[in-house]
C-alpha cells in the first residue's frame, strides 16, 4: 500500500495529449504553430517536476517505515479532486500526518512573516491554508476521535529558517519542515509503539482513502 503512484506524470500526459487532440493540432503542435500546446507542455512540465519532488519526498521518509511508520502516497478522498501526496501513520497509531511537498526557490529562503508562511518576498500562506484543510477533510472522513491529523509541508530547495517552523491557519497549526529533515522531525514524534493500534488506523485509512487517479 506503501508504493507511490506518480500522478503527476499521468497529469502531465493528459494536459499534452488534450492539448494535440485531433489531427490539425498535432500537425500545428509539430510545426510550432499551436500556441496551446506550447502552453499545455509549460504546465505539463510544471506536473512532471512536481512529480519528481514527490518522489524524492517518497525515497526521505521510506526509512521511518523501519521505525514503524506505515506510509502512504498519491491518495485522495471520495468527491474531492484534490490530491494527497503522503500519509503516515505513526507507530503509536495516534498520529497521522498529512504531507504536501513543495519545491520553492532555491535562493529565497522559507519563513513566517508576521505568522505568514513567505518564500523570499512571495507571500505562500495559501499553501499552508490548504495542507491544513485537507488535514482536516482526512480528520472528519475518518472518524477516529483519538487520532490527531498533522498537516505539513515538506519543502525542497528553498532554506527553511531553522529546519522547521510552524504557522498558524484558520484550519490548525501546519509544520513547514525542510524535506532533508523530515526523518529527523518525525522521529522525534511519541516513540511508543502500538502495532495493534496502528495496524487498525492504517486499515481504517486504508478503507477512506483512494488511489489519485485525476478524477473525482
Amino acid at each position: 500500500m506503501s508504493v507511490f503512484g506518480n500522478s503527476a506524470s499521468r497529469e502531465a500526459a493528459a494536459i499534452r495529449r488534450r492539448a494535440r487532440r485531433g489531427v490539425r493540432r498535432r500537425v500545428t503542435a509539430w510545426l510550432g504553430m499551436n500556441p496551446e500546446a506550447a502552453r499545455a507542455d509549460a504546465r505539463a512540465a510544471l506536473w512532471e517536476l512536481g512529480g519528481r519532488y514527490e518522489k524524492k519526498t517518497a525515497r526521505i521518509v521510506r526509512r521511518l517505515r523501519w521505525r514503524g511508520w506505515r506510509i502512504r502516497h498519491d491518495k485522495r478522498l471520495a468527491g474531492r479532486r484534490f490530491n494527497l501526496d503522503h500519509v503516515l501513520i505513526s507507530p503509536c497509531g495516534t498520529a497521522i500526518v498529512v504531507a504536501d511537498t513543495k519545491r520553492w526557490h532555491a535562493k529565497r529562503e522559507t519563513h513566517a512573516d508576521g505568522g505568514r508562511l513567505c518564500c523570499g518576498t512571495e507571500d505562500r500562506h495559501d499553501e499552508a491554508e490548504k495542507v491544513a484543510r485537507y488535514a482536516l477533510l482526512v480528520r472528519e472522513a475518518l472518524g477516529l476521535p483519538d487520532v490527531a491529523v498533522w498537516p505539513l509541508l515538506a519543502v525542497h530547495e528553498s532554506r527553511v529558517r531553522g529546519g522547521h517552523f510552524r504557522v498558524a491557519t484558520a484550519a490548525g497549526v501546519v509544520q513547514v519542515v525542510a524535506a532533508e529533515g523530515l526523518v529527523g522531525v518525525l522521529r522525534g514524534a511519541p516513540k511508543a509503539w502500538s502495532w495493534g493500534r496502528s495496524r487498525r488506523v492504517a486499515a481504517r485509512v486504508d478503507s477512506v482513502l483512494r488511489p489519485y487517479s485525476g478524477g473525482v
